[in-house]
């Protein structure tokens, strides 16, 4: 390919080649659009993922010469080898971030699209049942050429040393993906957000919704689709990655903030089977002073056989409303679980086939039909959300998944070819990564429009870019209870976080327990359950993580999660969960302020290290510690050290682990000692201590000790401040749910340490809401010395001297 003429335009350059056309256009002065095609013509065709924002001026200057175009804005320059029309990318210093291949990076090969046309009047439809619910399968339906499209290349030659991040979560537990080959579709165990960060501070976000692969090996080092009209992605410039993430969210859409009581304890567990069930679960909370904010009703609530019926069983929940004031009552929200899947017999299966808004299936709706949405949303609020439910859990939003079956695990290419040819049946090919977006766009558009009040909250299974935008929370699928999945499940989260979409959490404890040996997936190693030490020991390890996650759950099948299922007051587990389960409570004031934080400035919670220490290159393969927020390090133990499968006890004499502190001084969460960092010290990990650290210069607001969220108390906010570097910290708060804060009713606080001085200083209060308190009452606290100060503080700017 070479370059033959160029065009400024309004919008950017377009370039002439042998090989069609290209074109370079600015969302912003770090953000490059590019596009490629081989028709006569760009498309037209709105994205699904990216959003449509009021221009911006973006200035950009065109310079050549014999063998080479120079597009830049200053912060961001693109060469274009005439020759070869390959890129390459610079900062505005001229710094090398990266490069196309010299023979051209982007390639696209022309392919034939086709759809598979069903009966309408055919009754084929096959229904199976499985450990993943139900499934609908048409056996009939011809394949029939509906488009031409393309296969597209986008081919890279990343530097020794550079780190890759993203692609969103998956199983396998891979944090730096250099040298790694992953699989883009929707699965189970997978979440896909076809985002990429580097080390060298630059990110990469493809808009496309095809199937796609990403590899770095011996291969190629590219990212491929399967069926796009054209290519197009975003090159995101930071070089920070807080920078970078805003940069894809500018693109993809802001972060909704949930209500406060989303960031509290949840309990699940499949499953709770009546009103009376979820009414004594949370009673034995309230009694135990355990804090708790929700319970779960899973699968199966429905009547019957009515696979996917937004309606109760009227045997097992007899007066829907008054669960809903009893669990009210107690201060405990409702969240349900709903499918895009329906079983014949039901209203909800009737309305949508009658509408013609059923897929080739006869049982998945058409989510991406607008009137299918409303439609969907109009049956889950007749029949749960105007009887009192609070929250929703989007479940099985991958609804072609054709390999969660057999004793043995395909291999990675058997895999996507199995799921991906089950998808194409029903889903246009080019769309396929796209149901869950759309499915979640629904249930939000729903509810903003029909009620103000209440913050929407979903939990669901898959993802994909700019989901974030309809308040969704992902999790990590149905995982295995086992230390390997434990340690993985690490990585998956910080890479399902550096994509932009900053809400993941998974199942504590993990969703199968025991090992069924005829199916791949039922893997876990302890069939005794909650009875078994090991289990117990490891289900401790898994709580620690989660209380350090932007959603703290338990959930699961084969045995139950409540806390007082792994022991009683007095025993080693049973205190490390409530140890846990209070500091996330404790922590509240901080976490909501991190909530706000990534609502109203673009960051990011559950962060890698990298986030913070990009330039060192020893973080960049540790793929077991994370930063949640500004101030803590946290390094969870992946190892068991006290009994094994089956109540086994384990001579293991070592209860630590060892911990990366990057450069500066650290301090112990627990103890308040401070360690100079630089290097990698081995730390106490016995069962009740998840080593945890707070970086020098933070300011972390701890609050009292509570039983939901939201419950009132004339306690003072503790501020603490760790000093040994300047810091800041903004203190958060609004009403705790409505969306009144999007008209401004919020308030922040300024908090900022200064080490020359050792002083404290509370910012002018910003912001107002109703039923604020004018006057606070704070302690300030200094780590390692001994006493507080308790101030009261007006909204006026108010000084702390130490």
């Amino acid at each position: 390919m070479k370059w033959i003429n160029h065009v400024n335009g309004p919008e950017g350059v377009e370039l002439e080649t042998t090989a069609g056309r290209m074109h370079i256009g600015f969302r912003t002065s770090s953000i490059a659009r590019i596009r490629y095609t081989l028709e006569e013509s760009f498309g037209s065709k709105p994205s699904l993922t990216v959003i449509e924002r009021p221009a911006i001026d973006v200035r950009w200057t065109v310079s050549e010469d014999e063998t080479k175009l120079l597009i830049s804005t200053g912060a961001l320059t693109i060469h274009v080898d005439k020759a070869t029309c390959s890129f390459r990318y610079a900062n505005a210093d001229g710094e090398w971030l990266v490069r196309e291949p010299d023979k051209g990076g982007k390639t696209l090969e022309r392919v034939d699209l086709y759809r598979t046309r069903f009966d309408s009047d055919s009754s084929d439809t096959q229904n199976d049942y499985g450990a993943d619910g139900l499934r609908a399968k048409s056996e009939g339906g011809q394949s029939v050429w509906d488009r031409h499209a393309f296969r597209t290349r986008l081919a890279f030659e990343w530097e020794e040393g550079e780190a890759l991040y993203g692609l969103g979560s998956h199983e396998e537990g891979m944090l730096n993906l250099r040298g790694k080959h992953q699989y883009l579709y929707q699965q189970n165990l997978k979440a896909v957000v076809p985002v990429l960060l580097s080390s060298k501070g630059y990110g990469i976000l493809v808009d496309s919704c095809s199937s796609m692969s990403f590899r770095d090996d011996e291969f190629g080092s590219y990212i491929q689709t399967d069926f796009d009209d054209e290519m197009e992605f975003y090159f995101v410039y930071g070089p920070e990655f807080d920078e970078i993430v805003a940069g894809i969210r500018y693109l993809t859409g802001d972060v909704p903030m949930l209500p406060r009581w989303a960031y509290g304890y949840i309990q699940s567990k499949e499953r709770y089977v009546s009103a009376d069930e979820l009414i004594e679960i949370a009673r034995e909370y309230r009694q135990r002073k355990l804090p708790l904010d929700c319970v779960v009703l899973d699968w199966q609530s429905w009547t019957g056989n009515l696979w996917g019926q937004k309606t109760l069983d009227p045997e097992r929940f007899p007066d829907p409303e008054a669960l809903a004031r009893k669990l009210h009552g107690m201060n405990v929200k409702w969240m349900v679980s709903v499918w895009p899947i329906m079983s014949e017999g039901g209203d909800n299966h009737r309305e949508m086939d009658e509408g013609g808004f059923l897929l080739g299936n006869r049982a998945t709706y058409d989510a991406f039909d607008r009137e299918a949405r409303e439609l969907y949303w109009k049956q889950a609020r007749d029949g749960l959300f105007r009887h009192g439910v609070d929250a929703w859990w989007c479940d099985c939003t991958e609804p072609f998944e054709a390999d969660w079956t057999g004793a043995v695990k395909p291999d990675p290419e058997r895999r996507m070819a199995i799921n991906t040819a089950e998808s194409r049946r029903y889903l246009d090919p080019e769309y396929i990564n796209a149901y869950s977006l759309l499915h979640s766009r629904g249930l939000y558009e729903g509810q903003r429009a029909e009620h103000s009040g209440k913050r929407v909250v979903n939990l669901t299974r898959s993802a994909y870019a700019g989901q974030h935008r309809y308040a969704t929370v992902t999790w990590s699928g149905d995982t295995s209870a086992t230390w390997d999945t434990l340690r993985k499940q690490i990585a998956d989260g910080l890479n399902f976080c550096m994509t932009g979409s900053p809400y993941w959490t998974m199942d504590i404890g993990a969703f199968f327990v025991r090992d069924k040996k005829d199916l791949w997936f039922w893997s876990g190693d302890y069939e005794d359950g909650t009875a078994d030490a090991g289990y117990r020991e490891l289900y401790a390890r898994w709580f620690q993580l989660g209380t350090f996650l932007p959603m703290f759950r338990a959930h699961g099948t084969d045995t139950p999660r409540e806390i007082w299922r792994f022991g009683s007051t007095g025993e080693p587990v049973y205190d490390t969960l409530e140890k846990y389960l209070k500091l996330r409570y404790r922590l509240m004031p901080y976490i909501y302020s991190l909530a706000a934080a990534v609502t109203h400035r673009g960051d990011t919670m559950l962060r890698a290290l990298a986030f913070d220490y990009r330039t060192d290159p020893l973080v960049h393969e540790i793929s077991d510690q994370f930063m949640f927020g500004p101030a803590f390090l946290v390094a969870p133990v992946t190892r068991p050290m006290y009994n094994g499968p089956g109540s086994v006890p384990l001579d293991v004499a070592d209860k630590t682990r060892g911990v990366y502190l990057p450069q500066g001084v650290w301090y112990d969460y627990w103890n308040d000692d401070a360690i100079e960092g630089g290097k990698r010290i081995t730390a106490l990990a016995d069962l009740e201590t998840m080593p945890l650290y707070v970086r020098a210069g933070s300011i972390v607001p701890h609050g009292p000790d509570r039983q939901y969220a939201d419950e009132p108390s004339e306690k003072p906010l503790r501020l603490k401040v760790y000093p040994g570097a300047d810091g800041a910290f903004t203190l958060y708060d609004d009403s705790g749910d409505t969306y009144d804060y999007e008209k401004g009713a919020y308030a922040e606080i300024e908090l900022l340490w200064s080490e020359s001085h050792r002083l404290l200083t509370l910012g002018q209060r910003r912001g107002a809401y109703e039923g604020m308190e004018d006057t606070r009452l704070f302690t300030v606290e200094i780590a390692g010395v001994a006493g507080t100060r308790t101030v009261h503080y007006e909204g006026n700017v108010l000084e702390v001297r130490f």
